[in-house]
């Protein structure tokens, strides 16, 4: 007679997709103490997860669509609760992940001691300070690892698919890709159009991003047809899936963004990053960490930061914390990176 399996951990994440991507660093921690883990995630961040070397499952929980309120909490935790998990790990300090793993009856809890503690049976200490890898790490009582990166793994199909994108937009390497959008709206750079006039005479472009993203990248794109130099710009916003938006972004000499979640991506596929910081700053924890990346931000402003995310519109309605920052300011960071001068 055979041993069965053993049960792997369990870890539950639905925040958002940058958060994800920085929890990947836990999972591997976990995986090489126990083995791949389970995962349950949103049905948006399924799929970053579904090719990663540390996971074995990934279990979707749809909780503002189909598994929606308690019925669908009730439904997944009876699903978890017939895995037989013996722990389950919670960085997301929320009351609807706290109460699935107790729904699920997973004997031991741990979550951070500034979420729902009553409902875990292990609660460590959230650090207050340093990088959110670092802070998540500390769930599994891991010492901080100096500049820890997040990982993703694209398949060779998502390297295929975005390739032959590139290919129809008649994109060359080197080339780099400008990501301008965000869903809080405070965090974007309004300067992206006129930053692509300018880089175009240089190299190609690839704008990246999500649907919400397309038009505002159909703007930047259309803004550099009237260059009339050898180099071209196409918007891949809304036509890629995740993986294959960090298959691209792996292709990048540098990828300028705003704080959202393609800074994450570039930081998993090692592609150095120009990040501008206007509402919300590095020191919460969400800055990029590599070795040729670049924060840039305006210091001195009394309202900065203004709130933990970045809200739709400047409170004080003058959005210096962006506005002020020159597409000269962020071409010195990009020249910083030393993406300017390679060649490929």
């Amino acid at each position: 007679m055979t041993a069965s399996a053993p049960v792997p951990a369990l870890v539950i994440q639905t925040a958002f997709l940058g958060d994800v991507v920085l929890t990947t660093p836990l999972l591997a921690e976990l995986a090489e103490r126990h083995g791949p883990v389970d995962v349950v995630t949103t049905p948006a961040a399924a799929p970053l997860l579904e090719t990663h070397p540390a996971v074995r499952r990934v279990i979707a929980y749809d909780k503002r669509g189909a598994d929606r309120g308690l019925a669908g909490l009730r439904r997944l935790a009876g699903r978890l609760r017939a895995e037989g998990y013996a722990v389950a790990y919670l960085p997301h300090r929320s009351l609807r992940t706290a109460a699935l793993a107790l729904f699920a009856r997973i004997p031991r809890r741990v979550g951070f001691a500034d979420g729902w503690r009553m409902f875990y049976t292990t609660s460590r200490p959230r650090p207050r300070a340093g990088h959110e890898i670092d802070r998540v790490l500390a769930l599994a009582d891991a010492a901080p690892r100096h500049q820890t990166l997040p990982t993703l793994q694209v398949s060779v199909a998502d390297v295929a698919r975005a390739k032959a994108l590139l290919g129809m937009g008649s994109i060359r390497a080197p080339f780099a890709a400008l990501a301008p959008g965000s869903i809080w709206g405070s965090k974007r750079w309004p300067h992206y159009a006129a930053l692509a006039r300018r880089l175009i005479e240089r190299m190609d472009l690839v704008l990246v991003g999500g649907p919400e993203d397309a038009a505002l990248a159909d703007g930047v794109v259309a803004g550099t047809r009237d260059a009339g130099g050898k180099h071209h710009a196409v918007s891949l916003c809304g036509r890629l899936s995740l993986r294959e938006s960090a298959a691209v972004i792996q292709e990048a000499v540098v990828l300028v963004t705003n704080d959202s979640a393609p800074l994450h991506f570039a930081q998993a596929m090692g592609t150095p990053t120009v990040a501008i910081f206007g509402p919300t700053i590095p020191a919460f924890g969400f800055g990029p960490r590599g070795p040729r990346d670049v924060v840039v931000g305006v210091d001195g402003l009394a309202c900065r930061p203004c709130s933990p995310h970045g809200p739709e519109r400047c409170p004080l309605g003058h959005h210096l914390c962006m506005q002020t920052l020159t597409v000269d300011d962020i071409l010195h960071a990009i020249e910083e990176t030393g993406a300017l001068h390679r060649r490929d």
